[in-house]
Formats: structure tokens, C-alpha cells, sequence
């Protein structure tokens, strides 16, 4: 993965889920969208019970799931 990727939907707010990385400011955690897709086979499903997430969030979760395994996490919008 470049080092220059930048996760532009992923927040971390101090005050919210204890200052974990967060979707696009929500309270769903990219922990959480990590065990959901690991749950679901079908993406259909997933949307339907999930509809406030979107492709690119899944996309950006698991790219940051997979940084942070290597400790490259760098780019992140910090909200303070």
C-alpha cells in the first residue's frame, strides 16, 4: 500500500467511542465494520441492514485494518 493513501473517512474524536477510528464521524467504529463484513457473505444483506455505509467505507476500513497491522496508519482525519 502507498504511503501517501490517506483514509479521508476514517475520524478519530476524542470524546467519541473512546477516541477509536470511527466512519466518517459516526459512532460505528472501523472495528465494527471489520467484524460486520467478516459476518456477512452477501453484500446485498449487509446494505440492507446497514444502510448508512457505503463501498468506499468498507474499502477504507479494511485498507486501515490492514495499515495499522504493519503500524503504517499516518493519515487520518483527527477531529478535535
Amino acid at each position: 500500500m502507498p504511503a501517501t493513501v490517506a483514509f479521508d473517512r476514517i475520524t478519530v474524536e476524542p470524546g467519541k467511542c473512546g477516541g477509536k477510528p470511527c466512519i466518517r464521524g459516526t459512532r460505528i467504529t472501523v472495528r465494527r465494520v471489520l467484524e460486520i463484513l467478516a459476518t456477512y457473505r452477501d453484500r446485498a444483506e449487509m446494505f440492507r441492514e446497514y444502510p448508512f455505509l457505503d463501498e468506499e467505507d468498507l474499502t477504507q476500513a479494511l485498507r486501515y485494518g490492514a495499515a495499522s497491522v504493519d503500524g503504517d496508519v499516518r493519515y487520518l482525519n483527527l477531529v478535535a
